[in-house]
C-alpha cells in the first residue's frame, strides 16, 4: 500500500543557483595590465599573494600573462580565438589558391593555343586538298 502524500512538504524539487556551473572569468587587456603593474609593485612579503586573493587568481596565470606581454607585446594579452590553431597562416592560404588558379588558367592557354595550331593546319590542309580554281 503507498504512502499517503503530506499536502504540507512541497514535492517540487528547486535547484540551488549557487550550485549553477560557474562560467569562466575573461579579463580584459586593461585589466590584465594593472593587476600586472600592481604585481609588478609588490615589493613587500605577502603583497603579491593578497593580491592574487583579492583578484582570485593563481600565480600561473599572472606568469602566463607576463610571458605573452613579454613575447607579443600589448597584442599577447589579447583575448584569442579558442580551439585549434590554423596550420598555415592566410598568407600562405591565399598564395597557395593563387598559385592553383594560375596553373589552371596557364592549362587553359595550352589547350587554347593547341587548338589554334590545329585550325591553322586545318586550314592549309583544305588549302592543298582543294581543287586548283580554273582560270
Amino acid at each position: 500500500m503507498p504512502k499517503p502524500v503530506s499536502p504540507e512538504k512541497a514535492t517540487e524539487v528547486v535547484a540551488n543557483p549557487e550550485h549553477d556551473r560557474r562560467l569562466r572569468r575573461r579579463f580584459s587587456v586593461e585589466d590584465k595590465r594593472r593587476i600586472l603593474a600592481q604585481a609588478e609593485a609588490c615589493n613587500e612579503r605577502g603583497q603579491l599573494s593578497a593580491l592574487l586573493r583579492r583578484e582570485r587568481l593563481y600565480g600561473s596565470q599572472i606568469a602566463t600573462w607576463r610571458a605573452q606581454l613579454e613575447q607579443d607585446g600589448q597584442f599577447g594579452l589579447e583575448a584569442k580565438k579558442p580551439g585549434r590553431k590554423p596550420l598555415k597562416h592566410a598568407k600562405d592560404r591565399r598564395i597557395e589558391q593563387l598559385e592553383s588558379d594560375k596553373s589552371k588558367l596557364e592549362r587553359k592557354l595550352l589547350i587554347a593555343e593547341k587548338l589554334i595550331e590545329l585550325q591553322k593546319n586545318a586550314q592549309e590542309l583544305l588549302a592543298v586538298a582543294q581543287p586548283a580554281d580554273k582560270r
